[in-house]
């Protein structure tokens, strides 16, 4: 609501050449705040009253009939024994059929990402409602209320805006702020009512299209260049959009006024060619960004784009900045007022800053810079670094950092983005006409997406590549504290050599120091715990440049920069001990880049549905799968590795169905020159008995089964006879790992306990004759 009265406010003031325009300026923002207001307030109504407000105040069920808004997002699965695919979808719903619903089947209403504690409370409520006699209410209602569908099922992925969708779900508040009537837990799939719009579907024709002609790429590239062109980021590396998020790249992945500029640059280019004068030119930018548009799937952040995009092209239709600086508030207040849910979204808010930066800031800027440079190259300076410094306020409020890396990586990768633009926009309208010739159209665009890529990764990897700063209002008082004490001193020579000076140093010292300091990674290391959360991933030193990997944690991302950080580029064996989720959800991180020689697996035959895609995945990878056989053993390098258990045709009882999977972990017994590790895997007590009772070599080195568990045997961990324990474990993590009991029976037999949650990735090391844990943090 301020924003959008200061956004009339600017317009105004701009063309206020007189004091007496400051009253009216000041009438006007008061006139704007009072609109935005009463919007907000007919929402709020609107989502706080009628059918589905009773609904979310019972937390009832029914069956409703919704029409997607936008596209369904995946959650990001980052724990958890196994795996699930789970969407957030936007929907207006416009029918509702109340179902009489027992308190039994409403608690089960709830979704399996919810904990066991929220499913009580959840179905005392449900008994609560129906002892008040609501819970039995039948009926059919016609109306119009904006939700958030939570759904799981790969079925969710392919639903397209404009579609009608059928489901049952249970009503649960929206989070304070949000102007939402409820967030609705799904059940099962959606039912399929009736297709999308015209327009919609020919997008989906395009974009399918593109996904397909950019098939042809090596992996990263062939995610990048959909999400690149149009936004379509579902076959996106994991680590590409890590590296995107840390470079300050992400902009690009979105549709937004950067993608709509190129495609109205090129039609500027072709009219000024062809001689038209400045007015046609506008409007063939528009009418050029109104087809990309298309090709992109209209959407509400789509058409957002497309409005931010056309305030480029009025400021270039009539060769004044200071109307694009008007249209842009004028963009905002109508946006706001359309839709006051914006006034709290932080891609919004960026959207604007970064174009606002852009007409104030850039101009000015290239100006100065041309002075000295070419003007081409001022140019490309100075249109990241304004867009970069007006957003900035915004990055503290949302993440609480500052990412200096963020105006080179966008200089150097800024030459690329308009060739894969265009490339990809022409071989998307091609693609339905002639597969060829789009083939041909996303080679060369593969050629810039990798360069982009390229720049993601090296800019990730810097030291101080992000700072991390006071986060919220704080966060934003520092900022403005800090830039008022920096703008009067870059305003001179002289102060302006002083504060570059200090700046280097201080970067030199960081730099030079850490690595001093960290040594990372530390030479001679044999064998590294990797901090990937709630997970356990670990890495056998297997020669220069090599490691035998045993499981690979949760999270591709982390499981890869945990390798980039030891500088592995080939695994020649790859050990998952078991198929929980937690322990071979991060095997695309391994082999990102990598070659794998072949994966070792349990013999039993456990979480069937799993290893089913785990063998179908290394099967499409053309990698060897080996069942793990006690006394198995290979050499890698410096390192010996044993499988010491488990027995295929033995499985011992205890427990549910997760601890028989735990109970089937593969343990291997690692040797070097200078000591010995046993990696146990998560058995539990069952399995520890087992393997106690056949035998036990002591270690040096004892990596705690399943994250410091209670479940555990004191006999085992004696017999283990270990002088350091190392417990791989996710911070503040549900389950209370590692339990207290754990960590006293560890400590009470003299062994030295290092935790990844609170030391970060850990290190073993050759030292003196011996082996030493060396921590990251």
């Amino acid at each position: 609501m301020i924003a959008a009265g200061g956004a009339l406010l600017v317009m105004v003031t701009v063309r206020a050449e007189r004091r007496a325009g400051w009253g009216n300026a000041a009438l006007a923002v008061l006139v704007c705040v009072a609109a935005v207001a009463g919007t907000v307030a007919f929402h709020v109504h609107a989502a706080d009253t009628g059918p589905v407000a009773e609904l979310v105040d019972r937390r009832a069920s029914a069956m409703v009939e919704a029409v997607v808004t936008d596209d369904p997002r995946e959650l990001v699965q980052h724990g958890g024994l196994s795996r699930r695919k789970s969407f957030v979808v936007p929907a207006r719903i416009e029918v509702v059929e109340m179902v009489p619903t027992s308190a039994a089947e409403k608690a089960e209403g709830m979704t399996a990402g919810t904990t066991e504690a929220d499913r009580a409370v959840d179905k005392a409520a449900a008994e609560r409602a129906e002892g008040d006699g609501a819970a039995g209410v039948a009926g059919r209602v016609a109306l119009r209320a904006s939700v958030m569908l939570l759904a799981s099922g790969e079925e969710w992925r392919s639903l397209l805006p404009s579609q009608r969708i059928a489901v049952r779900g249970r009503f649960g508040p929206a989070d304070p702020g949000e102007l939402l009537a409820a967030v609705v837990l799904v059940r099962g799939p959606p039912r399929i009512l009736s297709g999308p719009s015209w327009i919609q579907r020919v997008a989906g024709v395009l974009r399918a299209g593109l996904r397909e002609a950019a098939a042809v790429l090596p992996p990263a590239q062939r995610g990048l260049l959909p999400a690149l062109v149009v936004g379509d980021m579902s076959r996106m590396d994991e680590q590409v959009r890590a590296d995107f998020k840390q470079a300050g790249l992400s902009h690009l992945t979105a549709v937004s006024g950067a993608n709509l500029a190129v495609v109205a640059g090129a039609a500027v280019a072709l009219a000024r060619g062809v001689g038209l004068p400045l007015a046609a030119r506008g409007a063939l930018a528009v009418l050029a960004m109104l087809s990309f548009a298309v090709v992109a799937r209209p959407s509400p952040s789509v058409l957002r784009a497309l409005l931010m995009g056309s305030v480029t092209a009025v400021a270039l239709s009539t060769g004044r900045s200071r109307d694009g600086v008007a249209a842009l508030s004028v963009t905002v207040l109508g946006l706001v007022l359309f839709d006051p849910a914006l006034a709290r979204s932080y891609g919004f808010a960026l959207s604007v800053c970064a174009t606002g930066g852009i007409l104030v800031l850039a101009p000015r800027w290239r100006d100065r810079f041309a002075t000295r440079l070419p003007r081409w190259l001022a140019e490309a300076i100075a249109v990241p670094a304004a867009a970069q410094i007006a957003v900035t306020p915004v990055l503290v409020l949302m993440s609480g950092q500052i990412a200096p890396v963020a105006i080179p990586a966008n200089l150097f990768a800024a030459p690329a983005v308009a060739p894969a633009t265009l490339l990809g926009f022409v071989a998307a309208l091609a693609a339905p006409l002639h597969m060829g010739i789009a083939h041909l159209l996303v080679r060369p665009a593969g050629l810039a997406t990798g360069w982009i890529v390229e720049v993601a990764e090296r800019a990730a990897d810097l030291p101080l590549a992000v700072i991390p700063w006071p986060g919220g209002l704080a966060g934003l008082v520092t900022l403005t504290v800090a830039a008022a004490l920096a703008v009067p001193a870059l305003r001179h020579r002289r102060s302006r050599r002083m504060v570059a000076a200090a700046a280097a140093g201080a970067v030199v010292v960081t730099v030079v120091a850490g690595s001093v300091v960290t040594r990372w990674p530390p030479e001679g290391w044999l064998l590294v715990a990797c901090d990937v959360g709630q997970g356990d991933a670990l890495l056998v030193a297997a020669g220069p440049g090599r490691a035998v990997v045993v499981d690979t944690g949760p999270d591709p991302v982390r499981m890869d920069r945990c390798l980039r950080s030891m500088g592995v580029r080939e695994v020649p064996l790859v050990i998952l001990t078991h198929p929980h989720f937690d322990h071979v959800g991060g095997l695309d991180g391994v082999f990102r880049g990598r070659a794998v020689g072949a994966v070792v697996v349990t013999p039993r035959e456990v979480a069937e549905r799993e290893s089913i895609r785990l063998s179908g995945d290394l099967a499409r990878r053309r990698v060897v799968e080996w069942a793990a056989r006690p006394g198995a053993s290979w050499r890698f390098g410096p390192s010996e590795l044993t499988i010491l258990a488990p027995q295929a045709d033995a499985s011992p009882s205890g427990g549910g169905e997760g601890t028989t999977v735990n109970n089937a972990s593969v343990v291997v017994h690692v040797r070097w020159a200078t000591g010995t590790a046993l990696l146990s895997g998560d058995i539990e007590t069952e399995a520890q008995t087992e393997l106690l009772r056949q035998g036990l070599p002591r270690v040096d080195i004892f990596k705690v089964p399943h994250h410091g568990s209670a479940r555990y045997d004191p006999g085992f961990f004696a017999a283990v006879g270990a002088r350091a324990a190392l417990i791989s474990v996710g911070a503040d993590n549900d389950y209370g790992h590692p339990a207290p009991s754990t960590l006293a029976g560890l400590l009470g037999l003299g062994m030295r306990v290092y935790r990844t949650d609170l030391s970060g990735t850990l290190a073993v090391v050759a030292r003196e004759g011996g082996l030493a844990v060396v921590p990251r943090k």
